[in-house]
């Protein structure tokens, strides 16, 4: 999962985006006041549109049911946001016009802009078109200040695709959570709690690839946030990355097991059925060692330690080591 730091921000929206568009619609419903279900389908939409200027990217065009949404990742107050949502929005629109009885007819998207950082005004986004009759019409685009909802609130809401900005709240304490053991520990015990929702509602309804891919998002964002603050990264990547960890050395061994245990039986088919699940475990155990000391970078004391093979025993599987 590539993810750049120039554009941190815009990089794991659009990640989210593309690799788990489902995330989306409990925000879509939450700011639209929609009731999708969370696994109405979701149909991608180019997001190049060209212009007379040039080529215009959005960060998001989805087509749920019969409308077109557009959600813009904003990390910065910008004075012209709403310009470039009013071209954004209609370079979509110019892209899904159709002519009925002898009209063109041009349908704007549902729009929402995405401001990571403040809490504050405004609600909406607004801009006033002037027709050449002297009609006035208004356009306004919700605004959805991602700080204001708290670690509660995202988690009643099922906003979990806020949880990768949720550290920026913290960004002007970078200092403090370094320096203050008591503000540290109070930013740790929320990761906690977020981890500890994100195994609920990801890990324990068989979405491990989207529980993984959050918790990088997530631990992306916080090192991005805390660069030059080693401790408070330290501390954060254990408790987001624990988890993640448990469940590779879990696979990995699983994996040792299985293959061990097949060349064994192979085995003792020919010698003897006792001694060939014997040997197979023993070859489960040489496979586990190797395979974590190879994907974790571990010694061998840090694998048979993991694996819990006693002082006595691991002379054993010291040859065999050598071989590999």
């Amino acid at each position: 999962m590539a993810v750049s730091n120039n554009t941190i921000f815009d990089d794991v929206f659009r990640t989210m985006i593309e690799k788990m568009p489902e995330l989306v619609i409990p925000l879509i419903n939450e700011v639209f006041g929609t009731d999708y279900p969370a696994d109405i389908p979701i149909i991608q939409q180019r997001n190049e549109h060209q212009t007379e200027d040039g080529e215009i990217i959005t960060d998001s065009n989805l087509c749920i049911g019969n409308l077109i949404y557009h959600i813009e990742c904003q990390s910065t107050s910008d004075s012209t946001m709403i310009i470039r949502m009013v071209q954004y929005d209609f370079s979509i629109a110019m892209d899904h016009a159709e002519k009925r009885d002898g009209k063109y007819y041009m349908e704007f998207p549902q729009s929402c802009v995405l401001y990571l950082r403040g809490k504050g005004e405004p609600d909406f986004l607004e801009m006033v078109m002037v027709m050449p009759d002297g009609r006035k019409m208004e356009y306004q685009v919700p605004v959805v200040h991602v700080q204001a909802y708290t670690k509660d609130e995202l988690f009643q809401k099922k906003l979990i695709f806020l949880l990768p900005f949720y550290i920026m709240r913290y960004e002007k304490n970078r200092d403090q959570a370094e320096t203050d053991p008591v503000f540290l520990e109070g930013m740790l015990k929320e990761y906690a709690d977020i981890e500890e929702y994100l195994e609920e509602e990801l890990l324990d309804q068989d979405r491990e690839q989207v529980y993984r891919d959050m918790i990088e998002l997530i631990r992306r964002i916080a090192d991005y946030i805390f660069a030059d603050r080693k401790k408070v990264k330290e501390r954060l990547g254990d408790i987001m990355g624990g988890k993640v960890l448990e469940l590779e050395t879990d696979k990995l061994i699983k994996i040792g097991e299985e293959k061990g245990i097949e060349k064994g039986i192979e085995k003792g088919i020919e010698k003897g059925i006792e001694k060939g699940i014997e040997k197979g475990i023993e070859k489960a155990q040489l496979q586990s060692i190797h395979n974590l000391m190879a994907s974790m970078k571990w010694t061998v004391k840090q694998a048979m330690d993991a694996l819990g093979i006693p002082e006595g025993e691991r002379h054993k599987y010291m040859d065999g080591l050598k071989q590999k």
